[in-house]
């Protein structure tokens, strides 16, 4: 089977397009929040996740810590962690592919996988969207680091601020419920009390804290916010299509 003939692949390669555009941004606000070009790819090379990435500058341009930064780019990425269990229960990789496979997970590759219901279409679904936004993601990456190094001053074009606004364009898709939104409330709250009164980058970690204990407490279900960000197939009669004839089939991802 040719892999462009494959609904994974073909899903894959148009999540990774989307995504990878994104690294624009990324590029050029991180070396706006004051990172070298080589900081910049090494974060997206080896961090390798946005919402943790945003995280990490978004505290280096609010004058905070690299331990801040570090601990809020740790605490984001925790939701990774839990679905490569998954992953590893669902693909199996082979010792090799491991650690390769750990690396790529992320919210577009489970995402892709878990769109399918054919274990093999999972499993090229898993691996061409987490390929393709490795390689798009870091390509431009590079391209915004440039760019925004030619813009110079960050203030000019109101970069300062810029960071900010991402890291919330990637969390407000994520408040679909009352529960999620009444923590986002409390935490935003947190946080406005906090500034004037800890370091810079403190205050998100306490706003971490307090989401996590209220999280623990048994608001909402208890897989809230460990769903993946990326829905590859939206909703309506072509998903039911899609869907209608695998009930007998078990879905998970590759």
């Amino acid at each position: 089977m040719l892999l462009l003939h494959s609904p994974a692949v073909r899903v894959a390669l148009s999540v990774a397009i989307a995504t990878g555009l994104y690294g624009l941004s990324f590029g050029a606000l991180s070396v706006a929040a004051g990172l070298t070009l080589l900081q910049t790819m090494a974060l997206s090379l080896l961090l390798f996740s946005g919402g943790s990435q945003f995280a990490f500058i978004g505290v280096i341009a609010g004058g905070g810590s690299g331990l801040s930064a570090m601990s809020a780019a740790a605490l984001l990425g925790i939701r990774n962690g839990v679905y490569g269990m998954q992953v590893n229960v669902l693909l199996r990789p082979s010792r090799w592919r491991k650690l390769p496979a750990a690396h790529l997970t992320i919210d577009e590759s489970v995402a892709t996988a878990t769109g399918q219901t054919d274990p093999d279409e999972q499993r090229r679904g898993f691996w061409a969207a987490g390929i393709g936004v490795f390689v798009l993601w870091n390509l431009f990456t590079l391209v915004g680091a440039l760019a925004g190094n030619a813009m110079g001053d960050p203030a000019r074009w109101g970069l300062d601020g810029a960071a900010v606004a991402a890291f919330l364009g990637l969390l407000w898709p994520r408040i679909r419920s009352r529960e999620p939104a009444a923590i986002a409330v409390v935490c935003a709250v947190v946080t406005l009390i906090a500034v004037p009164l800890v370091p810079p980058g403190v205050p998100i970690l306490l706003a971490a804290v307090v989401a996590g204990v209220l999280g623990l407490s048994g608001l909402g279900p208890a897989t809230e916010g460990l769903e993946p960000d990326v829905e590859p197939y939206p909703s309506g009669p072509g998903r039911g299509d899609r869907t209608a004839g695998s009930d007998a089939t078990r879905r998970g991802d590759a």
